[in-house]
């Protein structure tokens, strides 16, 4: 007789069975199908078992044998963990430790977020699952913050274009508290609403200090933990032997850094050079850390940097694409120590004019790591008296080699913009404790000059040798752009001539031209908006920024994967090592310079949003104070503006001009008045009162001052209807 008992024994012995496959285990045939879709129900209802007809009926706690999980993370003795896609419980998934299947398909190590169709076999109180096929990410995710209320748990999303809450029932909230990050994942239907979606992953309170970082990096996906078996792998890495290198350690190399670097991974050397055929002439070395010894090809080290693509930076934090016990310590140029590195030696005329250069493996000991002030200082008569002698004079010879550089590098012309950088600095509290601009140094300049010329070497190098190579390229700013530049420029009575041949040098005499008068600053930003974006690619279109035909990123492998990619092109090509380039990765440089290039624009983002997100939460408590700002945007929906202080930005809505309709003039860059003409336009200096500002999203939001108000401060124009009248005469 078919009963209960016979159907929950049945599903004891294959849990996760249909209805379909219950019939077949327990002989149901004929009018049994109705009794046992009643007594499924009744099951179901009682909540005894959970599922339905078609995909499967188990157990509440109980798992089918084969189902979908969510790679969550690693547990303390470093396995995969995961969580089936879908529970029903109240109560907690049981632990799921993933063990790799013979089946599996080969490829990168399984990450956090990943979906898995996996086998799952249950020993003691754990389910042990095998990998049967990898799924790829995984749904939609949510990221929000949780806020427990006298109506339940909501979720709201830190996605500040997101116009609605989600509600997440007990079972589902996996123990998340009152202002908690979390990742949810939307599911069917709504409660009290607003839509439903369960936590997936709990992130940390947004009380801890330093949180606003967090937000970013998880909103845009940026891997933060490293596998363990990457970590066993640093585990047993030792420094390079010596031998059969290049000994460059009787040269002064010095690395010169921000003072909060959190790695050297380049060191700089000069002096005259003592060929009589080169009078007034310099040699240079650049040495730049190996870390393709560390990294080998299709390593689960490289792997995991091959993933990330770059490290990301934020103002309390790094993530690194290369766990510490590299990027801090085995591939840093520490002062005093001996380190393995690739190294280019370029020979320089009197007119900075590179004669030839000479890439070698070697073994290096930096005299000592400097400040760029310390540097400055030194090169303006003033230096700290701890500086080492021989860092002392290694700086003269690097002064003076830079003078000639300036020559070359004057008359190449590349793009020279000047766009202030912001620094952030945070307190143990994880507060703001200021917002300052950084100092422009020449001493960041002589080492951007020496890299970008180690970068020129090295595709020169490859390209000789015949080598497929990652080029940085950089290519003509479009005729749509340029278009709109020359619109602009009209409206502040300055010409451009649309069908000249563009060179970085035409911007920089209109930047020129610019220089001390009220539109300088916003000069630069049109000028950075009119480029195109720089990006990885293996075929070479040159670099119009830097006015180059040819460049490669070859000088910060610890923190850009297409670095590493060029040294092991470099020690192929070359002949420096067994290391280099693969074939396999040869045949594949177009698909990582794709891939790179998104993990680059990933970090800047995530970047740009944590930034957002610190300097929101430092402007919260000045909320109702008025401030100076410039217009660097103008939309249909309102104006940008960034407040010369602090370098914030923020949105004046549209609404908050004024008692008329204002129109968007995208060729002029400016608001209009319908009725009065009044005009708000890009670079005007408006007094604006900041009157919310949103830690959670990064938004700050402006209303005019009523200093504003007086018509007298904007240039009028005739009401539209008037304009097409004169035009038709």
């Amino acid at each position: 007789m078919l009963d209960k008992a016979r159907v929950l024994e049945a599903l004891a012995s294959e849990p996760g069975a249909t209805k379909r496959d219950l019939a077949r285990l327990l002989g149901v045939k004929g009018s049994d199908r109705i009794t046992l879709k009643r007594i499924l129900k009744e099951l179901d209802q009682d909540g005894v078992v959970t599922g339905n007809r078609k995909k499967g009926y188990t157990r509440p706690g109980e798992l089918p044998e084969v189902t979908v999980l969510e790679i969550t993370g690693q547990d303390m003795d470093g396995e995969l963990v995961a969580r089936p896609q879908r529970w029903e419980s109240n109560d907690e998934p049981p632990k799921i430790v993933v063990l790799p299947g013979r089946d599996a398909e080969a490829g990168p190590a399984l990450g956090r977020g990943e979906r898995v169709l996996a086998r799952l076999e249950k020993v003691d109180d754990v389910y042990e699952a095998r990998v049967i096929k990898r799924l790829g990410a995984s749904a939609h995710k949510v990221l929000g913050v949780v806020h427990v209320g006298p109506t339940g748990l909501r979720i709201a999303p830190i996605d500040r274009k997101s116009r609605t809450e989600f509600s997440v029932d007990q079972r589902d909230r996996m123990g998340a508290q009152n202002n908690e990050l979390v990742l949810a994942e939307p599911v069917a239907g709504r409660a009290g609403g607003f839509p439903r979606a369960r936590i997936v992953e709990r992130l940390g309170s947004m009380d801890a200090p330093k949180a606003v970082s967090l937000i970013a990096i998880h909103a845009h996906g940026i891997p933060t933990d490293f596998p363990k078996e990457v970590l066993d792998e640093t585990k047993g890495a030792l420094s390079a032997d010596p031998r059969g290198r290049t000994d460059l350690r009787k040269f002064a190399l010095l690395t010169i850094d921000p003072e909060d670097a959190r790695d050297h991974d380049d060191a700089v050397w000069a002096a005259p050079d003592d060929d009589p055929a080169n009078p007034g002439g310099h040699v240079a070395i650049v040495a730049i850390a190996d870390v393709a010894h560390y990294v080998r090809p299709g390593s689960p080290l490289d792997r995991e940097a091959y993933k990330r693509g770059n490290s990301a930076y934020f103002p309390d934090r790094v993530v690194p694409m290369l766990p510490e016990r590299l990027s801090a310590d085995l591939c840093s140029l520490m002062d005093n120590v001996d380190r393995p590195c690739l190294a280019v030696r370029m020979v320089f005329d009197k007119q900075g004019k590179k004669r030839r250069h000479e890439f070698l493996r070697g073994v290096m000991r930096s005299a000592a790591s400097l400040t760029y002030k310390q540097a400055q200082d030194a090169f303006d008569g003033k230096p700290d008296p701890a500086i080492p002698k021989t860092a002392a004079d290694a700086l003269k010879g690097l002064w003076a080699c830079y003078q000639s550089l300036v020559i070359a590098r004057t008359a190449r012309d590349p793009l020279d913009l000047d766009l202030p950088e912001r620094r952030i600095v945070i307190g143990d509290d994880g507060k703001v404790k200021s917002i300052a601009f950084k100092q422009r140094l020449e001493s960041m300049r002589l080492i951007e000059e020496l890299m970008v010329l180690a970068n020129v070497a090295a595709a020169e190098a490859l390209e000789k040798a015949r080598q497929p190579l990652i080029y940085r390229v950089h290519e003509h700013p479009s005729q749509e752009k340029l278009f709109s530049f020359s619109d602009y420029l009209r409206t502040i009575d300055m010409s451009f001539a649309k069908g000249q041949v563009i060179k970085p040098g035409v911007f920089n005499r209109i930047l020129a031209n610019a220089k001390g008068g009220p539109h300088e600053q916003v000069m630069n930003d049109v000028v950075l908006r009119t480029q195109a974006q720089a990006v990885y690619s293996n075929d070479n279109v040159g670099h119009f920024g830097l006015n180059l035909q040819r460049y490669a990123h070859f000088t910060s492998p610890i923190r850009r994967y297409a670095d590493l990619v060029v040294h092991r092109a470099l020690i192929r090509a070359l002949k420096l090592g067994p290391d280099g380039l693969s074939d396999k990765e040869m045949g594949k440089l177009g698909e990582t310079a794709q891939h790179i290039s998104m993990t680059e624009r990933r970090a800047m983002a995530a970047e740009r949003d944590s930034t957002d997100r610190y300097v929101a939460a430092f402007m919260q408590d000045r909320v109702g104070a008025s401030f100076e700002g410039r217009v660097t945007g103008v939309t249909r929906f309102g104006l940008f503006l960034r407040l010369a202080e602090t370098g914030a930005e923020g949105l004046l809505p549209a609404r908050s001009l004024g008692f008329e309709y204002f129109r968007h003039d995208d060729k002029r860059h400016a608001m209009i008045g319908d009725r009065t003409g009044t005009e708000y336009k890009l670079g005007d200096i408006l007094t604006v009162k900041l009157v919310e500002a949103a830690p959670l999203t990064g938004g700050l939001r402006f209303e005019l001052a009523e200093a504003n108000e007086a018509p007298q401060k904007h240039k009028k124009r005739p009401p539209p209807a008037f304009q097409k009248h004169k035009r038709r005469r």
